[in-house]
């Protein structure tokens, strides 16, 4: 690929997520951006490309504040695709958990939204291993829940005890989840949104009102700076250790 015609492949690229075209011509052609020998090249353009696709998810999140919960998902899952595409796995995981918690929110009066325990499950799983336990142990909290709701099984059945297998499961990755979380605050947070998501029956506050981003998003994106914040002191502690051999721990 020419220079001209990937900088015309950047410009297209943009121009398709200006005019709001989120389908999979428009990702088609972020993938093929991201195609590169040069690694120092590659890195750069994932860099701009991924600081591009924030700034417009949230501008076009305030513009379908209004619009219906499947317009909202289809938009997210297009960023979902296109933040997994750019490598911007922080940014993807946010708004992956913004379209579960919509859809739970919304999946009383649509059953066709309901969040089932393995989609909780298999965000947990994927928040965990990118450092995000206090949302791991959330999704875990939401995991649990919607395997619960079916209800009890027959002691006597096999069923119970591979459900009993499965709730086991759930709970032990919360538990790590619990045990490698240094700071309770985020947590505190996460209670707190979802005790005043879940008061009353009235519609959720992205349906009611426009927001200048997803509360969710915030949420996570607050998880985001506290686990770089620890990364930042844990690289500094370690660099005096190396300069200074005879201190102590």
């Amino acid at each position: 690929m020419s220079s001209v015609t990937f900088d015309q492949q950047i410009s297209l690229f943009r121009s398709q997520v200006e005019l709001r075209r989120f389908d999979d011509a428009t990702l088609r052609i972020l993938e093929s951006l991201l195609v590169s020998k040069d690694v120092k090249s590659l890195l750069e353009v994932r860099s701009s490309l991924s600081e591009f696709i924030r700034r417009e998810s949230l501008s076009v999140i305030r513009e379908i504040a209004d619009k219906s919960v499947e317009h909202k998902l289809s938009v997210v899952e297009f960023f979902v695709r296109a933040f997994a595409l750019a490598g911007d796995i922080e940014s993807c995981l946010a708004l992956r958990y913004e379209a579960l918690v919509l859809r739970e929110l919304r999946s009383p009066s649509n059953q066709g939204l309901r969040v089932s325990y393995r989609e909780w499950m298999t965000f947990a799983e994927h928040s965990f291993g990118n450092g995000f336990y206090s949302i791991t142990r959330k999704a875990c909290e939401s995991a649990l829940s919607c395997f619960e709701m079916n209800g009890e099984n027959d002691p006597h059945d096999d069923e119970f005890f591979r459900n009993a297998e499965v709730i086991g499961k759930i709970q032990r990755l919360k538990d790590v989840a619990v045990a490698s979380s240094p700071s309770r605050s985020v947590q505190a947070q996460a209670a707190e949104y979802l005790k005043k998501k879940a008061v009353g029956t009235s519609p959720s506050p992205f349906l009611a009102r426009k927001e200048a981003q997803f509360s969710a998003s915030t949420l996570f994106r607050d998880g985001i700076k506290k686990r770089n914040a620890r990364k930042l002191l844990e690289h500094r502690r370690l660099n005096h250790i190396a300069s200074d051999p005879d201190s102590n721990l």
